[in-house]
């Protein structure tokens, strides 16, 4: 299906359309390292909101983005991380909210888990018909003032695992297809009620900087990369000049976890796919996931997979 002009400068070049039915587009972002799909919701002129259903490493954008656009991003699952413009990395994990323009995020967005799921409420300034919307009585909704408050001299916040947010959102994540159209409109009115309402000690400013970033990367890298040796959180710090304190709070900032809990399951993943599509013995797996003998092994298998390493193999076939 055809690609306005418009569509292509929100998402680059390489986006398609899947179907575009009245009110409803989904799109297509699929490239080398995996799929993504949204589906975007037209709630008023300007306001969309956007189911994001990611299976991918990374996605960039070709095109020089709108520059009027607020963003309200919502993740159920998985993670992302956001490079701002200004040399910002920020992860949002499960239970996590964030809003910022969009104009603001550099041209690539990375998932370390290669999983997120999550909703977009999109406003573009430029678009919308209705800044001030009237509830009743003399509650209303003044966009432009939500838009200074939130983003005004920032270039993001974030609202980590918010009750209240949490609860509206979640509402939205299972709606009876009849009533999808008019419940959107009463749930994104709802949240931009609540945020409009929000204390400054709930808005949150907390991110790592390229560089710390990007030394965190590498060290992820040597860990997959050595999988058979036995490396301390010190041979670490000592290599990659980077206090333990500090890589221990950013290794869990970027995949979520903790560096042990990270790479005992990426070993116990990787030793699955060995006993899955080889006919490795098991005691060279074991060695070549760095356990000294295969009981060890075995027991560790078993904690993270629910059965033996041999038992694995035999379902397996």
């Amino acid at each position: 299906m055809e690609i306005t002009q418009y569509e292509k400068r929100l998402y680059g070049n390489a986006v398609k359309v899947i179907s575009r039915e009245p009110n409803c587009i989904q799109y297509d972002m699929s490239n080398e390292t995996g799929s993504a799909v949204m589906t975007s919701y037209d709630i008023f002129p300007g306001i969309q909101l956007i189911y994001n259903d990611v299976h991918i490493h990374e996605i960039a954008v070709d095109t020089k983005v709108p520059e009027n656009i607020l963003e309200i991003n919502h993740c159920r699952e998985g993670r992302i991380e956001c490079e701002f413009n200004r040399g910002e990395c920020l992860y949002i994990s499960k239970g996590d909210l964030v809003i910022n323009l969009k104009a603001d995020i550099g041209k690539r967005s990375s998932f370390p888990l290669n999983h997120y799921h999550g909703i977009t409420i999109a406003v573009d300034f430029d678009r919308i018909s209705r800044p001030i919307f009237q509830i009743w009585g003399d509650v209303k909704i003044d966009l432009y003032q939500l838009k200074k408050k939130l983003c005004g001299n920032k270039s993001f916040i974030i609202m980590r695992e918010n009750e209240k947010i949490e609860h509206i959102f979640s509402e939205l994540y299972d709606v009876p297809h009849e009533i999808r159209q008019g419940y959107f409109k009463l749930k994104v009115l709802e949240i931009f009620l609540v945020l409009s309402v929000m204390e400054d000690e709930d808005l949150q400013k907390k991110y790592y900087s390229k560089k710390q970033v990007d030394t965190i990367k590498e060290i992820r890298a040597y860990l997959v990369n050595h999988l058979e040796q036995k490396i301390t959180i010190e041979q670490l710090s000592a290599q990659f000049k980077i206090p333990t304190t500090t890589m221990k709070l950013i290794f869990k900032g970027v995949y979520g976890s903790s560096i042990y809990a990270f790479i005992k399951g990426y070993k116990m993943q990787k030793a699955a796919l060995l006993l899955r599509e080889t006919n490795i013995e098991i005691g060279e797996i074991a060695m070549k996931m760095g356990y000294d003998n295969a009981s060890k092994f075995s027991e560790a298998f078993k904690k993270t997979m629910g059965c033996t390493p041999r038992n694995y193999r035999n379902a397996s076939k």
